[in-house]
């Protein structure tokens, strides 16, 4: 008699088939989704005997699903323009923490900004290695990344100053020219300094550089800080002094302390760039055509970005930038045997082995692109063609159903 759990079984296997294709039809345009397939085995085979030659007679049993295992090829990456988006290209999962405490991983890496944490679509916090003051220790192990709010970058005291200035070669004796620079001390306050330039004679200027005497606890005229003498040949070239200014110093001994409570503020006057003096003396009105110092008054976060190498790295109001944290990327010895749990999430199996994790584009790990996402890697052609073959593997199963239930028919009917 026929055996109705062969085509059954068919049934079965190809009714998992056409739900798989149908779940990767529906998530075609779910983040990071990585499409699954649908791999047959035969079942347990009957022993009849054996042939005259020996070799077993065995008829099958049918099939049955033998694996699901998703298909991890890349996404395609699609450039998104927003700062918290981030999508992996190559190896590797995000790890991410529900607020019980546990740990998932994912490719979806639509996240956002919650109370300054970085998050994803379904609220779990984005684990990396935290940075402190800028600094990133690798070693200190995975926590929640936070991604700067109210995060002050440290003012930074000037130190160096440098003017491009030509004094007029005509000038008389007495003729004066000022020009001036913003710096910064230690607190971050600004001071407006002077530098007085006074024609003594063909080819020689003295200096006068001054500071607001309010800003050292004074009234009345600007308080001097520094002079000096300077020279030029018949060329118009710098030759005195023959190098750089140091030591200028506002702040004792030199004057009285900042009415800020700042620290002494020292800097370095740079006349020269490569042997060449920055300050000319030719037949042209006096002049400064660019003035620069490197100090920096206190900032706020602005924006950040996130590098190739994970690494968050946050823009502040002062020009400064500064590493915020760095996105951790975990591996697993197996894909195949991570479990799905919904919203994209892994966990990991006997069957996958532990997660590794480290720092993208180490160890085999892939890198991240930011302000950008990793689609779904469905083909919707491929999962069509699978769809009608799965589909007819279905009726084909059918129809052996029905050709059993007629044989089953005519057996009975042989007794009439």
């Amino acid at each position: 008699m026929p055996n109705f759990s062969i085509p059954l079984s068919g049934l079965t296997a190809e009714s998992t088939a056409l739900s798989t294709i149908a779940n990767n039809l529906a998530n075609q345009n779910t983040t990071g989704y990585k499409s699954k397939v649908v791999l047959f085995s035969d079942l347990f085979y009957q022993n009849l005997g054996t042939a005259g030659s020996g070799d077993p007679l065995q008829m099958g049993a049918g099939t049955q699903v033998g694996s699901t295992p998703s298909l991890f090829t890349q996404g395609s990456v699609s450039a998104t323009g927003v700062d918290t988006d981030v999508a992996i290209q190559g190896s590797g999962f995000f790890v991410v923490q529900d607020p019980s405490g546990v740990i998932s991983y994912t490719r979806a890496g639509d996240f956002s900004e919650l109370d300054n944490y970085l998050v994803t679509s379904s609220g779990q916090q984005v684990l990396g290695y935290p940075a402190n003051n800028g600094v990133i220790d690798t070693g200190a192990g995975i926590g929640p990344l936070q991604l700067g709010a109210g995060t002050i970058s440290p003012p930074t005291a000037t130190t160096n100053v440098q003017f491009t200035t030509n004094l007029d070669a005509g000038a008389a004796v007495g003729d004066q020219y000022s020009t001036t620079i913003t710096a910064y001390d230690s607190m971050g306050t600004k001071h407006v300094l002077t530098f007085n330039y006074t024609n003594t004679g063909p080819g020689a200027w003295n200096y006068n550089i001054t500071v607001p005497a309010a800003d050292v606890g004074g009234t009345g005229n600007p308080v001097s800080v520094g002079t000096g003498n300077l020279t030029f040949d018949s060329n118009g070239k710098l030759t005195t002094p023959a190098a750089d200014v140091t030591g200028i110093t506002i702040g004792p001994p030199n004057t009285a302390a900042f009415t800020d409570g700042a620290s002494p503020l020292s800097f370095t006057w740079q006349l020269y760039n490569n042997g060449v003096g920055l300050i000319t003396q030719v037949a042209s009105p006096s002049g400064t055509s660019s003035a620069q110092q490197n100090g920096v008054d206190s900032g706020s976060l602005v924006n950040f970005n996130i590098g190739s190498d994970g690494t968050i790295t946050g823009s502040f109001s002062n020009g400064k930038t500064q590493a915020l944290g760095q996105l951790a990327l975990a591996t697993f010895a197996n894909n195949d045997g991570l479990q799905l749990d919904g919203n994209t999430d892994f966990t990991p199996t006997l069957a996958s082995g532990q997660a590794v994790i480290g720092t993208p584009g180490s160890g085999g790990r892939g890198t991240v692109s930011g302000s950008a996402l990793e689609m779904s890697n469905v083909d919707i052609a491929t999962e069509f063609a699978n769809l009608i073959v799965a589909q007819r593997g279905y009726e084909a199963d059918a129809k052996a159903v029905t050709t059993f239930d007629q044989i089953t028919q005519d057996t009975i009917a042989l007794k009439q």
